[in-house]
This record gives structure tokens, C-alpha cells and sequence, in this order.
């Protein structure tokens, strides 16, 4: 199959820019390894807003506040994009994606992050924000901040799942070819030249819409891989429901919001990152739920979920051609709703219209920003480092392969031989290497969703060796095809 550019990733990057290529007269193939909306995408809170994760004022220090001004405008540009696409889906049934403007509460859950609030004030007010700073936060939500609260005026939340999936089916309809459960397994980046398990793909252009460039790329030596937890509590109809964004700073950091549904109506906490494989998922979100329960009063959440995100060392994300000639979009950290589509924007006007954008030079994967990368550099290689040669020179293992109970995973040695195993609910075993294919780490264990996180990259595999997340292509080797069961 040929192609003018083929698109890997189904998210909201990889399909705003299947659309978008499509209706610019491209023909499009996009791969998605799993299902359109199905990953990050759908696990997030929904949040669009100007600023990020980390902060405004975290950006104006690292770079500067021009650099942060732009930071805010191309945010506030994507957001009106995102506006007006879900304003296309509206029709007699309503607004189907949910989309509608609201305010962004900033605030100091302790005493510690007042000054917080401060600084992300005076950036957002020089990014050209309409930005203020209230006495309390709006009724119903507890308990008080400590100190004023930033209000940020004009931000959004929609329901991203449906959003993406419409905009897959206008994608289709304007001549995309999109193809479900066809995981890439072969990227010749030089040849222009794609392969599934049961297709080949030649185009003219390639578009990495990945978390991390799939396969080996010279980026990942600086992306920092993590995770983060989400909970949502029910709430009795009565309960009060503010809406909004609120991001608590400090210590007990979280990010909330309420959200109404058929099922009824809920407040989501979302907080507690962590590198990926670097500790106890179960513990984390169990320290999420203390948090969540201390600041809104809320136990027994109705659901709990999860999600991958990769920084940059600078805090930029990656958008835009790579040395090898590739389109990437990556680093988003925990803003790829925005950032994503931001970066379909900017992929879509080189490859369509053949201009760099406004905001094309400053978020271009080949910039050279030492200072502002070098703390982050050093993490990323520091935390590899360290993963690699604790695991390999102290020959990590477990307990014996007999004391691994139901539903549980551990490195275990099997005559002789390091093996990643996992007994299933029934008694039989699942051994696969521990060494992830991607750039031969140890893999490790995550409890709480049951499948082997690679401490290095990010790359997450299934207790049968399955990819359910890159940048690794090739699934872990099945070392015994003969079950074990428990006695």
C-alpha cells in the first residue's frame, strides 16, 4: 500500500492530523495499534487550558517570559481549534462533545505553595491571560485554600474520547484510510517504509503521533517516561458540583474537576506522577486516594485509572521534522491534550501548505537549549542508568516461581534462567524474558495493572509479552511455552 503520509498513533495528535491532511487534499493512512481514542486520549480528565502542568511561571524560569507568552498563545489557539471542531458535532441531540468554557482555580493546598500562586499570577498576567486572584474557592469545594486563588478565565474541558472519534469519522470521510488493532512493527524511517503483522506501507512522509517515537530514536535519550493516577467518586445529587478546573499546588498536589455523565454525576483527582516502573503502583494510588479524601471528604471511589506521559528535559514538547526526516510529536508531559493538537496544527501546515508556523521554531525537535535541558538530561540518563545497572549487576529476583501466588508477577529464575512471571487467576503461569526489546532493560512489575513496565523508557508489555506501550515494537519473548500450574 502507498501513501502520501502515513500517520502511526490514533490519538487526538495523530487523528486532528489525519483529519487535517485528508481535507488538504493528502492521502492519508493512519495506524492505530489498538482502537481510535482508546490510550491516553481517552483515560484523560477532559482539561484544555493555556498554561501547563508544571506552570507558567516554571516556564518563564526555565526559559524565559517571552518564551512562556508564546507558550500560552499557541495553547489559547489550539483550545479555539478543539472549539471549533466539537462545535461542528452539535446537532439536535446537543452538544455531543461535550465541550464548554470555564475557569482554572490555581491554588495552595498548604501554607508551602502560596508563593506559588503568586508567581504562576504575575506569568499568566504578562502570557496576556485574563488572570485574577480571588479571596476563596467557589462553594461546595474543600477545604479553604490557603491564601488567594488564581482564577484563569477561558479555559474548556470536553469529553475526549468523543471528540476524537468524531473527528476519525470526518477524517474518513474525507478520504483517510484508518486502520484499528495494526500495531507497527517494523519503522524504516529512511526508507519511508512501515510494516504490520500483516501490511506493508510506503508513503511519502511519516508522522510519529506516538508518546514516544516508536522504535529507537535519539529523543528518547532525554524523555522522561512517567505515570499518573486518576479516582472519581460518585456523588449524591444533592452534593455540590462546581465547575471548573482546580489545581491544587503543594505537597498535596491534585488536579480536579467535576464531571456529569448518564451514570450520573462524579469528582475526578487526578495527581501522584512517578517515572514508569520506578515504584509501587498500588501504594501511589493508594496515596491518591488519601489525598483525594483529605481535601474533598470523599472515600470508595466508583472507578481508578491510570495513564502514561512523557516530559521533555527542557519542558518543551518535540513537534516537527527530525534529523532522520520523520514528523514526532512528543514530550508533552501531562498537557497532550492541547499540546497534541497544537502539534497536529503544525505538522498539517508543513505538509499541506509547506510553511512553518509562528510557532513551528519553538517547539522544532533539532533546538539546542543546553541550560534549559541540562537538569532534565541528567535525570532521564541518571534514571536509566541507574535502572539498568541495578538490575543487571545485582541480578534482581524474586521469590521462587511456587511462591508466586494468583495475579501476581515476579523475576524469577527458572533452571537457571531470569524469566518475568505471572500466575493468572486460574494457577497457570505466563513466563516471558525480562528484558525489554526496545533497549534491553529489565522490565518490572506493576501490580496494579498487571503487566511489565520497562523502568528506562516507558515501554509496557502485557504478562503474555503483548506491547500495550511503546516505544517498544516486538512483544517480550515467550521463554516456556509449557504451562506451570499451581500445586
Amino acid at each position: 500500500m502507498s501513501t502520501d503520509v502515513a500517520v502511526v498513533g490514533g490519538g487526538i495528535t495523530g487523528v486532528t492530523a489525519a483529519l487535517l491532511l485528508a481535507q488538504g487534499g493528502l492521502r492519508v493512512v493512519l495506524l492505530e495499534a489498538h482502537r481510535v481514542g482508546a490510550g491516553a486520549t481517552g483515560y484523560s480528565t477532559g482539561n484544555l487550558y493555556q498554561t501547563v502542568s508544571h506552570g507558567l511561571h516554571a516556564t518563564r524560569s526555565r526559559w524565559d517570559g517571552e518564551v512562556a507568552s508564546q507558550v500560552a498563545q499557541s495553547r489559547r489557539d489550539a483550545i479555539a481549534f478543539v472549539e471549533r471542531q466539537a462545535a461542528l458535532e452539535q446537532n439536535e441531540q446537543g452538544n455531543l462533545c461535550g465541550f464548554r468554557r470555564c475557569p482554572l482555580y490555581f491554588y495552595a493546598a498548604g501554607a508551602e505553595a502560596e508563593g506559588t500562586v503568586y508567581d504562576e499570577y504575575q506569568a499568566a498576567q504578562q502570557a496576556g491571560m485574563a488572570a485574577r486572584l480571588v479571596g476563596t474557592l467557589p462553594e461546595g469545594l474543600t477545604p479553604a485554600a490557603h491564601g488567594p486563588v488564581l482564577v484563569m478565565e477561558g479555559q474548556a474541558q470536553f469529553h475526549p474520547l468523543a471528540y476524537v472519534q468524531a473527528l476519525a469519522r470526518r477524517a474518513h470521510g474525507a478520504g483517510a484510510l484508518i486502520y484499528e488493532r495494526s500495531p507497527v512493527v517494523v519503522c524504516d524511517a529512511s526508507e519511508r517504509s512501515l510494516r504490520t503483522p500483516v501490511a506493508h506501507v510506503q508513503a511519502r512522509e511519516i508522522v510519529l503521533a506516538t508518546h514516544s517515537p516508536c522504535g529507537r530514536h535519539p529523543v528518547q535519550a532525554g524523555l522522561l517516561p512517567g505515570r499518573e493516577y486518576g479516582v472519581a467518586y460518585r456523588l449524591a445529587t444533592d452534593s455540590p458540583c462546581p465547575p471548573g478546573i482546580f489545581w491544587a499546588q503543594g505537597a498535596e498536589r491534585l488536579s480536579l474537576r467535576g464531571l456529569e455523565d448518564e451514570p450520573g454525576r462524579y469528582w475526578l483527582a487526578v495527581g501522584v506522577n512517578h517515572g514508569t516502573g520506578q515504584r509501587d503502583a498500588v501504594r501511589a494510588m493508594q496515596e491518591l486516594e488519601d489525598r483525594a479524601e483529605r481535601q474533598l471528604g470523599l472515600r470508595d471511589p466508583a472507578y481508578r485509572w491510570s495513564g502514561q506521559h512523557f516530559h521533555s528535559p527542557d519542558g518543551l514538547p518535540y513537534i516537527g521534522r527530525d534529523a532522520a526526516g520523520t514528523y514526532i510529536a512528543t514530550g508533552f508531559g501531562t498537557d497532550g491534550l492541547t499540546y497534541g493538537t497544537l502539534a497536529a496544527q503544525l505538522i498539517a501546515e508543513q505538509l499541506v501548505e509547506g510553511r512553518r508556523s509562528a510557532w513551528s521554531e519553538l517547539y522544532r525537535p533539532d533546538r539546542l537549549a543546553l541550560r534549559q535541558s541540562l537538569r532534565g538530561m541528567f535525570e532521564g540518563v541518571r534514571n536509566t542508568a541507574k535502572a539498568w545497572l541495578y538490575d543487571y549487576l545485582t541480578h534482581r529476583h524474586g521469590p521462587p516461581l511456587q511462591h508466586v501466588q494468583p495475579h501476581q508477577g515476579a523475576i524469577v529464575e527458572v533452571d537457571g534462567e531470569r524469566c518475568a512471571a505471572y500466575r493468572d487467576p486460574q494457577g497457570d503461569v505466563h513466563l516471558v524474558s525480562p528484558v525489554c526489546t526496545h533497549m534491553k532493560c529489565i522490565v518490572r512489575w506493576n501490580a496494579l495493572e498487571t503487566s511489565w513496565d520497562c523502568p528506562c523508557h516507558g515501554s509496557r508489555f502485557a504478562p503474555d509479552g503483548r506491547v500495550l506501550e511503546g516505544p517498544a515494537m516486538r512483544p517480550l519473548e515467550r521463554k516456556v511455552v509449557a504451562i506451570h500450574r499451581q500445586e
